[in-house]
């Protein structure tokens, strides 16, 4: 997994329907932090959720698992969580005019808990340890030490977007040689230097994902799907950072960007699209 809303999300819904453990849902929030809190963003959603009003004193994991239960009540036969990947500019799936849509753009990320009665969304914070300052710029050597998830209601359910998982299948299998091609005029480009082999740095990006683990009941294609994104993906991370180095004009640097960019959002269509297929196939059971 790339980001805690999915973990959160495919665990949570598996615990829901029956496939998953509560222990499941806490190992895999555990992975992205040590510690996690949830709070009610107003007395809305505060009694939406059960969560206190008008106290805000953060409470824990435990709490985070109970506040998914409440919200998503009354379930049906199938999944009622969903998430958006929001980007300026593309906010599909997200109540328009809102603070969970602003501070979801900020975060890149969110939770929906749709059922037919109302809605809530789930928005995380990210919380460093203090020695981060002296990290300077580079997020990698910070530390997370907790997540911070605010929880918002809204009345009007927003419209989430459909990614058929095939047609998103179809179209990253081009993203893959269109990011193949990008790596190999890369590896040319930086040959001789002192920053190594690209292919070596797209592997230590893709290993940080190897400890999250996926639900059993993930449809195979689904998994095929998301490690073929994250291979995408790490190539996008790599090379946005070696491109200025490994080429050597302008014109290149802006065609190799060219070429990049619309990789992205095929990468999100495709981790929307398996992530779906999973949140439904825990239900199938």
């Amino acid at each position: 997994m790339w980001c805690p809303s999915v973990s959160l999300s495919v665990w949570a819904n598996s615990w829901l329907a029956g496939a998953a453990a509560p222990d499941d849902v806490l190992d895999a929030l555990s992975q992205w932090a040590p510690t996690h809190s949830v709070t009610a963003y107003d007395s809305v959603a505060a009694e939406r959720t059960g969560l206190a009003w008008p106290d805000l004193d953060d409470v824990g994991s435990v709490s985070l698992l109970q506040t998914m239960r409440t919200a998503s009540s009354p379930r049906t036969t199938s999944s009622v969580i969903s998430v958006v990947l929001p980007v300026p500019g593309d906010v599909r799936g997200l109540p328009p005019g809102t603070q969970f849509g602003r501070d979801a753009v900020t975060a890149g990320e969110a939770i929906l808990v749709a059922p037919p009665d109302g809605a809530v969304g789930l928005v995380p914070d990210f919380e460093y340890s203090e020695d981060a300052d002296a990290a300077g710029d580079d997020e990698f050597e910070a530390e997370l030490s907790a997540l911070a998830w605010t929880v918002y209601s809204f009345d009007a359910v927003p419209h989430t977007p459909h990614f058929d998982l095939g047609e998103a299948e179809y179209l990253l299998r081009d993203a893959v040689r269109s990011a193949a091609d990008a790596m190999g005029a890369l590896r040319a480009g930086t040959s001789g230097s002192e920053l190594g082999d690209p292919r070596a740095l797209v592997e230590q990006v893709l290993e940080t994902m190897l400890a999250h683990r996926i639900p059993d009941h993930a449809p195979t294609r689904a998994v095929r799907v998301l490690e073929n994104a994250a291979h995408v993906d790490a190539i996008i991370t790599v090379s946005s950072g070696l491109i200025p180095i490994g080429l050597q004009s302008s014109s290149e640097v802006q065609l190799a960007g060219d070429a990049l960019r619309p990789l992205i959002s095929v990468v999100r269509s495709a981790r929307l699209a398996a992530v779906d297929a999973i949140l439904q196939s825990a239900w199938r059971g």
